[in-house]
């Protein structure tokens, strides 16, 4: 018999170890690992934020307020309310006083007393804008706020809370998204962020984001815009998790490694 001495050991074992402290590694695991390690602030540009244009199907929560709160209480009786509120996903309750204004295929709300109004195509400062020209011949010196009810976005993949997000800001980061679904788990592919959005005309259009590199804060997509999806991939650690062939033949290589270990023991 003879036993296995300690450079054959070191031989064999090296592989193994090596195997280890690579899946240990938490490199991958890095947002933006091409920012400069210093502990003093630094300058760092951001893509320039455009505001969401309002597009059919999307639901306004339209205030006129006068010094008589009567004479625009039907109005304002319609409107979702945020008070409070921060994001939440799809199937909770908000804290809602009315159903909002839906924008028709056509791009008009229809406002009570107000009357009938395209606001398709604009933003919200814009749609603010024209509603308090056209309330002012029925109301004396009206203030209007206009945002999304249903200002949504919905992440899926690899993050701790997959959902759709219904938020009160319409001014929402790729990183604000990541954060309200949780942030990455291990398995996430940071490198290969996709993100999927669908334009004014209907058109659908994807482009993939890599958190691993600060262009990504220069990318137009870092800022999402209203029904975005962002979806986070698994890595490949995440798919032979989830192999069980890839399982057998990594169960079946260790037991032949250790007969060969243990064979040389024993030669």
């Amino acid at each position: 018999m003879r036993k296995i001495t300690a450079p054959a050991f070191l031989l064999f074992s090296l592989p193994v170890i090596l195997f280890l402290s690579s899946c240990g590694s938490t490199k991958r695991l890095r947002y933006f690992q091409d920012l400069p390690e210093s502990h003093t602030a630094s300058e760092l540009a951001l893509a320039a934020y455009t505001e969401p244009h309002i597009q059919p199907d999307d639901i306004l929560s339209i205030h006129i307020n006068t010094i008589d709160a009567d004479a625009t209480a039907a109005i304002n009786a319609r409107n979702v309310g945020y008070t409070n509120m921060g994001a939440q996903a799809q199937g909770a309750t908000p804290q809602a006083a009315g159903t909002g204004y839906l924008v028709d295929k056509d791009g008009y709300v229809d406002i009570p007393i107000v009357g009938r109004l395209k606001v398709g195509g604009l933003t919200t400062a814009e749609a603010r804008d024209a509603i308090k020209a056209k309330s002012a011949s029925s109301f004396k010196n009206p203030v209007v706020d206009v945002r999304y009810a249903n200002f949504k976005i919905t992440v899926i993949g690899e993050v701790s809370r997959p959902a759709t997000y219904v938020l009160p800001n319409e001014q929402v980061t790729l990183l604000d998204a990541i954060g309200y679904a949780g942030d990455l788990t291990i398995y996430g592919k940071r490198e290969n962020i996709l993100v999927i959005r669908k334009d004014a005309n209907g058109k659908n259009f994807t482009v993939k984001l890599d958190l691993t590199q600060k262009s990504t804060l220069n990318s137009p997509y870092f800022y999402l815009k209203q029904n975005d999806v962002v979806y986070v991939e698994p890595n490949k650690t995440k798919v032979l998790n989830n192999d069980n062939n890839v399982i057998k033949y990594i169960t079946a290589a260790a037991t032949i490694f250790t007969a060969i270990v243990l064979g040389i023991r024993y030669l």
